[in-house]
Order: structure tokens, then C-alpha cells, then sequence
């Protein structure tokens, strides 16, 4: 399949960007099926938007693993209906998930 360059209009700011065939071709490898909708300076200027509202430190609570005993943080207010694991421990439990 031939890619050629196409104009795209950023969602944000309205301004109009290239999606160059070659940009086209490796969104095709990947199996993504939208464009881009917004422009390059917009992308980074969300993702380091989504980067810095990550840094910030999330309340960490203190539980003993239901498994080994050990004590462990969690970022989620555990209730008493449910098992709690250290890394180690959740690992084991968790199912296997499928390899693509």
C-alpha cells in the first residue's frame, strides 16, 4: 500500500500538521487505525502535562501480605473483604496473561 503525506487540523490548537507517509506506514505496522489528531508540540505538551500531574506522590497505605506476613505499602485503601499481597506474593496470584 502507497502512503502519501497528508494535512491534518490538531484537535487543540487548530493548526494544521503533516502526517508524512512514512508516520502513516509505521501507525500501519503497529495495527493503529486512528491519525494523529493532535500536532507534535501539542502531543509533548501533553504528555509532559500527564508526566508532571504523575509526579506528584499518591497517598500509600500500610498492610500485612495476606500470603507471607510481610509488610508492604499499597496505593489503594484496602477493605477487609479482600486479600492483600506484597509485589512478591501478587505475582503468584495473578493469572497468566496471553502472549501476542
Amino acid at each position: 500500500m502507497a502512503f502519501e503525506d497528508k494535512d491534518l487540523v490538531c484537535k487543540d490548537c487548530g493548526a494544521t500538521f503533516i502526517f508524512t507517509a512514512g508516520e502513516q506506514e509505521f501507525y500501519a505496522e503497529k495495527g493503529f487505525e486512528n491519525e494523529p489528531q493532535r500536532c507534535r508540540e501539542c502531543r509533548n505538551a501533553r504528555k509532559a502535562s500527564r508526566n508532571s500531574q504523575e509526579g506528584r506522590s499518591r497517598e500509600m497505605f500500610t498492610v500485612i501480605c495476606a500470603d507471607c506476613g510481610v509488610e508492604t505499602q499499597v496505593p489503594f485503601q484496602p477493605t477487609s473483604d479482600r486479600p492483600v499481597y506484597c509485589r512478591e506474593c501478587y505475582q503468584h496470584h495473578r493469572p497468566a496473561r496471553e502472549q501476542y
